[in-house]
């Protein structure tokens, strides 16, 4: 039993990686279940014994990314080695890695802005970042880096603008722009235009203190 249980689980968890890989590269309608299914190596039986229908599929890869979202801010948030903006950093960092290397947040990135999924932005990836961006906000208030007039809710919107469009603007262009230090910019300058002059000083001697890296992504589904 408990094996058919994992050969199961590992079927299905194919499936949504194969479906991440051609909802990223086909949009949602042009999205081919025959491709997903040569991708996957699992037979129809088996995809529509856990998916009812492309739709279904579709929010299974959503349900996932929403998941990576969540364990990463998760990680992020908790950690008490460093200052807020140091961890909002690495938490940033690591999105912009995941959106370079995550076939699943990819998926996700290209699904919400199809017709049909308009409405998962509410409880989507970004929401999970906004909602933890909001929090290291008023952490770093309380801990001297931002200043006390500094408002937590625009300064997560305007992150989160910023860093969609830089997502935007390295789809649009190309190029081999660096992500991560497009994210990294914006980032910067929100946040020096609200620093504590003491936290700007010491920015300028240290740099930032925390960076993501590809091998804690765990990216295998």
């Amino acid at each position: 039993m408990a094996r058919q249980q994992e050969r199961a689980r590992r079927t299905r968890a194919a499936i949504i990686r194969s479906a991440a890989v051609e909802f990223g590269k086909s949009g949602y309608a042009a999205a081919s279940l025959n491709r997903i299914l040569e991708g996957s190596r699992a037979t129809k039986g088996a995809m529509y014994f856990h998916f009812d229908s492309k739709e279904d599929l579709a929010r299974a890869v959503l349900e996932t990314a929403v998941e990576r979202y969540r364990a990463s801010a998760e990680r992020w948030i908790t950690r008490t080695d460093l200052g807020a903006l140091d961890i909002l950093h690495g938490m940033i960092d690591e999105m912009a890695l995941r959106l370079e290397h995550d076939i699943i947040v990819q998926a996700e990135y290209r699904l919400i802005i199809e017709p049909d999924f308009y409405r998962d932005v509410q409880t989507g990836g970004g929401r999970i970042l906004g909602r933890a961006t909001r929090m290291l906000t008023v952490r770093a208030v309380e801990q001297g880096q931002l200043r006390t007039d500094a408002d937590p809710d625009r300064f997560t919107r305007t992150l989160a603008a910023a860093l969609a469009g830089q997502r935007y603007m390295v789809d649009l262009f190309g190029g081999g722009a660096d992500l991560r230090a497009r994210f990294q910019e914006a980032l910067e300058v929100i946040v020096e235009a609200m620093a504590t002059p003491e936290w700007a000083e010491k920015f300028r001697k240290d740099g930032w203190q925390a960076r993501a890296r590809l091998e804690d992504l765990g990216l295998g589904l």
